[in-house]
Parts: structure tokens; C-alpha cells; sequence
């Protein structure tokens, strides 16, 4: 049989080996400059391009799509070569593949902190950088089904299964997800609106997780484990079933993401239901790596690359059974909205990803320079370090989220919230946020440990760019022989053939969910009363969104009663019909904002108060974490681009009138004449072209449009009153009532009562009327509308609402009478 010459491509390899390095102590970097800021929140540092909103996504891209994206392609590109015996099919497309990466990297990150975002997660940036990722990856499958069709092997090895998924899988999602309606360079809006939108970025989210960092890590550890190990993979038999149900059963599973909330009730179950199932086969993938190990546990104690792929399949297997889990309605209501969801993706990112890469680096760069690893003691240190950090960075959050969701579900045994101000349960869980930031920064020491290590290996050796290797040519095959040939390796044997296969295995999960929410109008329900946007508040809304606010705020009211109590009432599917994009978040690091414009609503705050807050958080309450945002003051709307957007709207369906582009700017300026008008009788001067005016306008948008005017309610509808109050004096009243003035009305008067800024003083006559208990204790119970006070009526019971007329009448107005 001939035996052809020909060479390996390393170069590409070892490129995108140095970016996966340089990469991940980037992306490292931003995470801890993140968590600092959650537990901090001056490591904002007071710049716009340096606010948490901006920064976490830059952390989320930089870890998913540039760490974790150059190592999949060092890897695939490997082993690719190896498993077909043969180069690359193009060495042209290898370079646009690497350099076309990069660049969308350098793109993504100088986009992100200048604000420039589409606020769907993990798929935040615009469009032109939407259609380079596209370019790019129809090169990487081109390159890639081009080396399989020109192999010098029969068949098609298992992890090329896995790498034909990813391709395929992500191309789908991409393609799909980004759908948008461009008006500029920079600003486009989703195709999609409400919870259209959310289904299919959920679809999408959930299997980025799966064809980003999942199915090209199975490939990999499929080559790379039973190399280190110098065993076969434990089962074949074991990897067909592990495939062909992972790849199928994933792509339903994306509606977990949205129980509890305003879609269809048959979306939610297809999603609970298959994600339960999904356990079998990931289970199914853990098993097959770690029995490849029977025999040679023994390897394992002295290697550390080994030690990194087992705590990557153990890590794998975790994730892969806590995610099914969390599906599940009675756990999701738990670990929904708190940090259980983001322990839950750093156990997959740094122990599943973040260990495979370091086992394969280990592995491959001494293969690749031809030499030994510069140090096994460090590669063993960088292990311990890894793993405590992992724990150390799970363990804290798993127990903020428990504590935060039983203290927001908590009631008084009168049946009010017992910690009605979000901000209380925020503060319960910092110390778990500093506690991460310990574990960020050893695992960033373990990553530059092994970074030295790694670049000391390659000093000591040296990579041939272009490796002589040699094999025999491939003979073609005859037709199936169903003796000596099962179905399935008379599949592998064509790579587009199996292709096929895989592309309809994934489409028809998504298509069953998908098209049901884009074309039966049953499905998505609207509400009259729900109206479009003004200029004003779509301006507003597109401020919110450059932010990043979803990252902190949901919109989204569950149905549980300690929910409606604390926002008001439960969202429908129809409010959001005009939503392009969604905005339901997916943390609670700050509260629901779904019902932040319901007037006399437990969510409301006048104009003052938002601009207040907006311009200096923590001076409204010290233990806020919230950024300042003062450059909304500063900065103007840009006008010129508000008709474009109007009839970009139009085109999306939303039902401006014909020719309503030509008004947008007069009714934007007479709706913001209104908000600078009220800021001004709070003694605020403000233009009326700022984005402090159109972020406000948006916040009384939210939720208004399903709330009853307060106008049409009778003026005492509900009000209590009392003819007299005797007040509480024990020292037991007073200490309970200071601890609610401190988490509820500090906010707005000051620990003092002197009043904030514009908020009104406690301790004078005008505010509550002449200082008498009576009226006292009716203005804190049924709030005043007019001045942004709401009812807290519906917070307190009446011995707490007497215990808080009597602190202030008793002890902040002795103090400030002194």
C-alpha cells in the first residue's frame, strides 16, 4: 500500500495555544475586577466604561469566546490532524481562522466598555461583529470538513463527531439568535420581541453552553484523556449513544431558563421535561472518560495533566446533574434570580472547561515543542490551587443563594415580608462576595503559575512549524458489508453524510419550540391597554440596555406571593409584545424593576429620587452596591438617530402611526418638559435632552401601562386613618423602629430624617403635617403619591407603622431639637 509523505500544520496550533493563555489571564482579570466591584462598588471607579453593566459581559465574552475559543480551535486543530492523518485542508483559511478570531475578541472588548451592546447574554455584540463571527466560523467548518473529506482514514473517530456537532450546532444558534434590525453602525434591534425574544435567546444561551462549551470539549476529551491515560476509550458502543442522545435531546431544553415566567406553560414543561433526560447521556459521557482511566489510576498521582481531566469529568458530571435539577420548578424557584446559577456556571467554566484546557495544555505543549514539562511540582501546585478555588468560589455562593432566597420569601407572623427592602438581603450576602474575590485571585495564581511553567517548557524546547509525518493513502470503501460493519461506522465513513445527520438531529428540538411562539398569535397574547413606547422612553429604554442594567435588574414578576408583595403584580406574556429586545434578566443583584413606574406601587420613586439615586447611590443609602451613573446628567440623546428608531419599530411591527417618525422629537420634548418641570420644583435644573430625563421617563414606563390610574381611584380609596396614636417609648419599640427607618426611609430622608437632597425633612412641620402622631402615622401608611412616599400600609403592620411615628416624633425630633 502507498505510503504518502506529508506535514503537519503546528504553527496554527501553537498560535492559538499563546492566545488561549494570554486570553485567559485577561478574562481572569476582568472577573476579579467584577467581583471586586460587586462586593466594593467604588472599584467601578466612577467612569462610565468601567460600570459593572459594562464589565460583566467583557468578563462573561472574554472567558466563553476567547479563552475557552482558542483553546477549542488549538485543540481541534491537533488533534484534528492527527486522528485524519493529514494537514489542514487550507492553510490560507487556518490564518483568517486565528487572526479573524482575534479580531472579533479586540472588537467585542472595545465595543462592551463603550457601551455598545444588544443586552441579550453571551450575545451581546452588535451586528457587524455578528456577521464576522458568521465569516469566521463558516471558515473554521469550511476548514474542517475540507481536512475530513481529504483524510487519510476510513473513518471518522469519535471526538470528530463532536467537533461536526459543534460546528454545525453553533452556526444554527448564531445565525438564528442574531436576527436584527440594523439603524446604524452601532444600534440594532432584535427581530424578535417579549418572550419570542426570550425563547429564542434562551435557546440560544442554553446550547451556546452546550456547542461552545460542551460538545467541542467532549471531542476533545475523547482525543486528549485517553492519550495522557495511553489507553482506548472504554467504550465505543458507550460514545454512539453519548452523541447522538446529547446532541438531540440538548437543543429542547433551552425554556428551563424561563419557568415561572410569561411564556406558555407547554414551552415550560417540553424545556423541564427534556432537560431531566439530558442526565442520561451527560452522565453516559462522564462514565466513558472516567472508566478510560480503569488501570491506570496509578498514572493519575504523578500527572498532573491527568488530575486536571478528572476533575474536568467530575466537574462535567456535577454540572450536568445539579443543571437538571435546577429545572426542576420547586429547585428553580430557589435557585432562579440568586447566585446559585452562577456557582452552578463557574463549576462547569472553571472545573469542566478551565480543567480540560490545563490537562490538555499540559499534555500537548511538551508533545508540541518536542520536549519535557519544565516542572511537575508546579503543574501539581497550579492543580491544588485550581481546586481550592473552585470550592472556595462555589461553596460561598450556593450559601448566598439559600440565605437571600429565604430571607426575600420570609414572613412576619401578621403575614407582611420581614425584610421588605430588597437592599436588606443584598447586604446578608457580601461577605460570600468577598469571599470569591479570594477565590478569583487564587485561581488567577494558579493560572500564572502554570503560565510560567508553560513558557518554560516551550523555551526549552522547539515546535517544527511544519512537522514531517506520513501515512498510508486512503482506499476507497465498497459498499456496507453488514457483517463486518455496523450502521453506524458505515455512517462515519462520509463526513457529509454524517453531517446531515447531526445538522437534523439539532434543528428539529429547536424548531418544535421556536416556531409554535413566532407564528401562532395564540401563543402570545396581547393586552390592549399595553401601548408603544413614547420617543422619549424608547430613548430611555436604549440607554438602559447600553448599560447593561439587565444584568443586575430583572423585569420579570414571578407569581409567587413574595414576589407580588414585594413588586406588585405578577407579569403577563402581553406586556412585553413591543420588547425588542427582552429585558427579564436573569440575576437579582439589585431589585425587580418590572413595576418601577406603577404610581403608589411598592416599586414607585419620583423623578427627584431616580435622579438622585442615578447620580450617587450610595448617598441615598451607604450600603447600596449600585454604580453612580452622574454622566446621564451630562450627557444628550442623540436626536438625530430617535426618528430612525421610530421607523424601525414601525418595521418591526410596532404600531406607530404613519408618518409618527416626523413628531417623534416634538412629543419626545413635551413629554420631557414634564419630567424637567417636576425635577425643577424639587429644586433640580436639568435640559431636557439629557439621558438623566429619558433613563426616568423609562423607569415610570415600567409596569404602567397594566396598573389602574391612581386618578380614577377615589382620593381615600383604602386610606386608613386614626383618630388618635398613642406612641411607644420602650426602648424595645424604639430599637425595632430604628431598624426599619434604617433599611426603608434612610433611603430618602437620611439617617438623620433631615432629608436627602430633595427628600424632605422628618423633623420639620412640613412633611408630615404639623408633627402630630395622628397624621404622622397616616403619612406613613398610606404614603403620599404627589411626592414619590408609597404606602407602607401594605409593608407594615400597625404596631410597626406607631413604632416608626414614634421614632421619629420621639427620638429623631429630640435630637434635632437639641
Amino acid at each position: 500500500m502507498e505510503n504518502q509523505k506529508f506535514y503537519y500544520d503546528n504553527k496554527t496550533v501553537k498560535l492559538f495555544i499563546l492566545a488561549t493563555i494570554i486570553w485567559g489571564v485577561v478574562g481572569i482579570l476582568v472577573g476579579i475586577l467584577a467581583a471586586l466591584q460587586l462586593a466594593f462598588p467604588a472599584f467601578n471607579f466612577g467612569l462610565e466604561y468601567t460600570t459593572f453593566g459594562r464589565i460583566r459581559p467583557l468578563h462573561t465574552n472574554a472567558i466563553i469566546f476567547a479563552f475557552v475559543g482558542n483553546a477549542i480551535f488549538a485543540g481541534v486543530y491537533y488533534s484534528m490532524q492527527k486522528l485524519l492523518k493529514t494537514r489542514m485542508f487550507s492553510d490560507r483559511l487556518s490564518k483568517i481562522n486565528f487572526w479573524g478570531w482575534q479580531l472579533i475578541i479586540v472588537l467585542a472588548a472595545v465595543t462592551f466598555v463603550l457601551g455598545i451592546s444588544t443586552a441579550k447574554e453571551y450575545a451581546e455584540l452588535e451586528w457587524p461583529i455578528d456577521i464576522l463571527i458568521a465569516v469566521v466560523w463558516v471558515i473554521f467548518g469550511w476548514n474542517m470538513i475540507g481536512t475530513i473529506l481529504k483524510r487519510r482514514v476510513q473513518h471518522i473517530y469519535a471526538a470528530i463527531w463532536w467537533y461536526i456537532a459543534t460546528f454545525i450546532g453553533v452556526a444554527i444558534l448564531h445565525v438564528v439568535n442574531s436576527f436584527e434590525l440594523p439603524i446604524s453602525l452601532t444600534k440594532s434591534y432584535s427581530i424578535y420581541a417579549g418572550a419570542q425574544d426570550a425563547v429564542v435567546q434562551w435557546w440560544y444561551g442554553h446550547n451556546a453552553v452546550a456547542f461552545f462549551l460542551t460538545t467541542p470539549f467532549l471531542g476533545l476529551m475523547y482525543y486528549y484523556l485517553p492519550k495522557a491515560a495511553n489507553r482506548p476509550i472504554y467504550s465505543y458502543k458507550l460514545s454512539i449513544i453519548h452523541f447522538w442522545s446529547l446532541i438531540f435531546l440538548y437543543m429542547w431544553a433551552g425554556p428551563h431558563h424561563l419557568l415561572y415566567q410569561a411564556l406558555p406553560e407547554w414551552a415550560q414543561a417540553l424545556g423541564v421535561t427534556f432537560s431531566i433526560m439530558l442526565i442520561a447521556p451527560s452522565w453516559g459521557g462522564m462514565i466513558n472518560g472516567l472508566l478510560t482511566l480503569r488501570g491506570a489510576w496509578d498514572k493519575v498521582r504523578d500527572s498532573a495533566a491527568l488530575k486536571f481531566f478528572v476533575v474536568a469529568v467530575t466537574a462535567y458530571g456535577m454540572s450536568t446533574f445539579e443543571g437538571p435539577m435546577m429545572s426542576l420548578k420547586s429547585v428553580n424557584q430557589i435557585t432562579h434570580f440568586t447566585d446559585w446559577t452562577i456557582a452552578h456556571v463557574h463549576i462547569g467554566g472553571m472545573g469542566w472547561n478551565g480543567g480540560l484546557v490545563f490537562g490538555m495544555l499540559y499534555w500537548l505543549i511538551p508533545k508540541l515543542f518536542k520536549t519535557k514539562l519544565f516542572s511537575e511540582k508546579l503543574a501539581n501546585i497550579h492543580f491544588w490551587m485550581s481546586t481550592l478555588a473552585i470550592l472556595i468560589y462555589a461553596i460561598p455562593l450556593y450559601w448566598s443563594a439559600v440565605t437571600q432566597w429565604l430571607m426575600w420569601r420570609e414572613y412576619t407572623p401578621e403575614g407582611y415580608l420581614a425584610y421588605p427592602n430588597f437592599l436588606e438581603t443584598l447586604t446578608q450576602i457580601l461577605p460570600m462576595y468577598t469571599v470569591r474575590i479570594l477565590a478569583g485571585v487564587l485561581f488567577l495564581g494558579g493560572f500564572l503559575v502554570m503560565s510560567f511553567n508553560l513558557f518554560k517548557t516551550m523555551a526549552t524546547g522547539k515546535v517544527e512549524d511544519n512537522e514531517a509525518a506520513e501515512a498510508p493513502a486512503l482506499v476507497p470503501a465498497g459498499p456496507r458489508n453488514p457483517v463486518q460493519e455496523t450502521v453506524h461506522r458505515w455512517m462515519e465513513r462520509k463526513g457529509v453524510r454524517f453531517s446531515v445527520w447531526v445538522f437534523i438531529a439539532l434543528v428539529i428540538g429547536g424548531a418544535v419550540e421556536i416556531i409554535p411562539m413566532i407564528f401562532i398569535k395564540s401563543n402570545v397574547p396581547t393586552i390592549d391597554s399595553v401601548k408603544p413606547y413614547t420617543p422619549l422612553e424608547l430613548e430611555g429604554r436604549d440607554i438602559y440596555i447600553s448599560e447593561g442594567c439587565y444584568v443586575c435588574h430583572s423585569q420579570m414578576v414571578r407569581p409567587f406571593r413574595w414576589e407580588t408583595d414585594r413588586y406588585g403584580e405578577y407579569s403577563k406574556i402581553g406586556e412585553f409584545v413591543y420588547d425588542h429586545p427582552y429585558q427579564w434578566g436573569s440575576r437579582r443583584t439589585g431589585p425587580d424593576l418590572g413595576r418601577a413606574g406603577v404610581v403608589g406601587g411598592p416599586m414607585y420613586k419620583n423623578a427627584a429620587w431616580h435622579y438622585n439615586h442615578f447620580l450617587d447611590p450610595q448617598k441615598m443609602n451607604e450600603q447600596s452596591i449600585m454604580p453612580n451613573y452622574a454622566w446621564f446628567a451630562e450627557k444628550d440623546v442623540d436626536l438625530e438617530m430617535t426618528p430612525k428608531k421610530i421607523r424601525a419599530m414601525q418595521t418591526l411591527g410596532v404600531p406607530y402611526e404613519e408618518g409618527y417618525d416626523q413628531k417623534a422629537i416634538d412629543d419626545y420634548m413635551i413629554q420631557a418638559k414634564i419630567i424637567v418641570d417636576d425635577l425643577k420644583a424639587s429644586g433640580i435644573e436639568i435640559e431636557p435632552t439629557k439621558q438623566m430625563v429619558a433613563m426616568i421617563a423609562y423607569m415610570h414606563k415600567l409596569g404602567k401601562d397594566i396598573s389602574v390610574p391612581v386618578e380614577q381611584e377615589t382620593a381615600t380609596s383604602g386610606e386608613i386613618t386614626k383618630e388618635s396614636v398613642e406612641l411607644l417609648s420602650s426602648q424595645a419599640d424604639l430599637d425595632a423602629a430604628k431598624q426599619i427607618f434604617q433599611t426603608t426611609c434612610v433611603v430618602c430622608h437620611g439617617s438623620d430624617g433631615k432629608g436627602i437632597a430633595t427628600f424632605p425633612s422628618l423633623v420639620d412641620d412640613e412633611w408630615i403635617n404639623g408633627n402630630q402622631p395622628e397624621q404622622v402615622y397616616t403619612s406613613i401608611a398610606n404614603g403620599n403619591v404627589a411626592k414619590g412616599m408609597i404606602a407602607y400600609k401594605n409593608q407594615y403592620n400597625e404596631e410597626q407603622i406607631t413604632q416608626l411615628a414614634s421614632y421619629i416624633l420621639l427620638v429623631l425630633n429630640n435630637e434635632n431639637s437639641k
